[in-house]
Formats: C-alpha cells, sequence, structure tokens
C-alpha cells in the first residue's frame, strides 16, 4: 500500500496508523482523509491485526483542515467556497472507525484541531499525553463542524458544554477532556507510546469478538443515527457555511493572524 502522508504497520498484531505529514501539522486534507480510511479498512480486514492504534507525532497530533489550502485558493481566486468533497471524506473517515469491527485506540499527542479531535473522538478509548490539547476552531473560521464533532459532545458533555466548546472555540486541556468524559487515561507524555502499547496488548489478548459484538451493542445505542446525521444534518450545513463570505474572512483572518470581522453572510 502507497501512503504519502502516514505509515501503516502491523506489529506483533497491533496495527498502526501514524500521521506522519508535518509539514501541515498532520492536517487532514482529501489525501490525509483518504489514506485513513484505506488505512482503517485494510487493517479491519487484515487478520494479523488484532487491535488498531491511531497516533500522530509528538509535537502534535493533527491541527485539523489545511487552511493555507483554502486562503490560497481563494487569494488566487479558484475557488470560493469549502471543497465538497473533503466534508463528504472526512465523514467517511469517522465512519468507518465506528464501523471498523476492530477496536481502535486513538493516541493523542500535542494539539488536536478541528477535524483532528474528531478523528480522535471516534476511536474506542482515547489516551491522551498531558501536552495533549483539543479545540474545536471551527467557528472562529466561520465554519460548521465536521469529523461528528457536534453529534460526539452533545452525547458526551451534554448541549451546554458542547454549546460553550463550539460557539466559541477555545482550546482546552487532556484532563479538563478526561473530566468531561472525552478521554479515557491521560499520561505524561514521555509514556504515551508505552501506556497505549500496554492497553492496545490487553485488547488483542482478549476475546476479540465478543469485543466486535460489544462494539456492535455501544455503536447500535449510542450511535443509532450516526450516519443518518454525518450525511443529512452535517455535510450540508457545514458546505452551507462554506459557501458564506464569513468562512472566506475567517480563512483570511487566520492565515493573516488577525481578529476575523465576521458580516452574518
Amino acid at each position: 500500500m502507497k501512503l504519502e502522508k502516514l505509515e501503516y504497520e502491523v506489529i506483533d498484531n497491533v496495527g498502526f496508523i501514524t500521521l506522519d505529514y508535518m509539514k501541515n501539522f498532520n492536517a487532514i486534507d482529501v489525501e490525509m482523509a483518504t489514506e485513513i480510511i484505506t488505512a482503517i479498512k485494510a487493517l479491519d480486514e487484515d487478520p494479523e491485526a488484532k487491535v488498531i492504534v491511531i497516533r500522530g507525532q509528538e509535537r502534535a497530533f493533527s491541527a485539523g483542515g489545511d487552511i493555507g489550502f483554502f486562503y490560497k485558493k481563494f487569494q488566487e481566486e479558484t475557488a470560493g467556497h469549502l471543497d465538497h468533497t473533503l466534508t463528504d471524506l472526512v465523514g467517511e473517515m469517522t465512519l468507518a472507525e465506528r464501523n471498523c469491527s476492530k477496536l481502535i485506540i486513538t493516541s493523542v499527542s500535542g494539539p488536536a484541531a478541528g477535524a483532528g479531535v474528531g478523528l480522535a473522538l471516534s476511536g474506542d478509548f482515547v489516551i491522551a499525553a498531558d501536552n495533549a490539547s483539543f479545540i474545536y476552531a471551527f467557528v472562529n473560521l466561520g465554519l460548521a463542524p465536521d469529523t461528528g464533532a457536534t453529534y460526539l459532545l452533545t452525547k458526551t458533555v451534554g448541549t451546554q458544554k458542547a454549546a460553550d466548546i463550539c460557539y466559541f472555540g477555545k482550546p482546552f486541556g487532556a484532563d479538563l477532556a478526561k473530566e468531561m468524559g472525552m478521554v479515557y487515561k491521560v499520561v505524561p507524555k514521555e509514556e504515551l507510546a508505552a501506556e497505549t502499547l500496554k492497553l492496545a496488548n490487553k485488547l488483542k489478548a482478549g476475546p476479540l469478538a465478543d469485543y466486535t459484538n460489544i462494539k456492535k451493542q455501544i455503536n447500535g445505542s449510542y450511535f443509532d443515527n450516526y450516519r443518518t446525521y454525518i450525511k443529512d444534518v452535517e455535510a450540508p450545513t457545514q458546505n452551507s457555511s462554506g459557501d458564506t463570505e464569513d468562512f472566506k474572512e475567517g480563512v483570511r483572518a487566520f492565515i493573516e493572524k488577525r481578529k476575523a470581522n465576521f458580516q452574518g453572510r
């Protein structure tokens, strides 16, 4: 399997997907999302992989969307809106995680922003280093969330806290994420790899067929309408926000390091 933006390998029955494009801090663009989906599906079908780990680098898990890409297109006037293909792909990415028959551990070090948070939270277990931080920065760009963000948040932390996180776009640390139920375990960053592998080894030695059935039960009770939400609610609303002048202003302000002057259109 030829991959440009991540590494894919199976070591001692643990499948590893390592985001590895620090040129833009593992931003989830069309290529990255496509490769993640491909790797998840390949590991799901690989009998050698008993459990899956998705991880980034120590400096960053994922910066979310590639804002620089949109800025360049807006400056060149070759695009005036969000790439709807990317909206569809990040939706498929989170669905691939939830629909995978094998358990997925997401191992987070450094910042996880936007779609990077959705990638992390869509796993079955989230282990975060104590240097991890999370931010739903969509609103700062004049954009509605993607990657199941609002769905996952409202079910995990409730509507009021989800509103605070999504409407104001402020970062928060790993300890608060654990306190809110978003993270399974927080460990010192030096111990993240070892603690992730420890959990992976424990899971791979368990009753794997039973784990698959338990995951189906959790999906049935917690994610029963997740695909419908992704397809019929999330994608249309993000695409609608991505077609606004406010989105273009948000992207320009982010890159130009200034406060956005939103006009509500």
